[in-house]
């Protein structure tokens, strides 16, 4: 997955506003106590940090 197709699918999940503000504010137990953002510096994949997201705010499989 790109990184493009990444930040589409959380602003098409949660609105762009709220999707900056996760990546940037909310840290998952799942990315070792990181946020989107900085896992994604880190090198992390977006596809397992988007299963991350998905886990996370209970995404349905139909749009994970």
């Amino acid at each position: 997955m790109r990184l493009t197709h990444f930040r589409q699918l959380m602003a098409d999940e949660f609105g762009a506003v709220r999707a900056g503000s996760i990546s940037r504010d909310h840290v998952f137990s799942a990315l070792d106590g990181r946020t989107v953002e900085q896992a994604l510096e880190d090198g992390e994949e977006p596809r397992e940090v988007w299963r991350a997201v998905c886990a996370e705010f209970e995404v349905p499989a139909e749009r994970r």
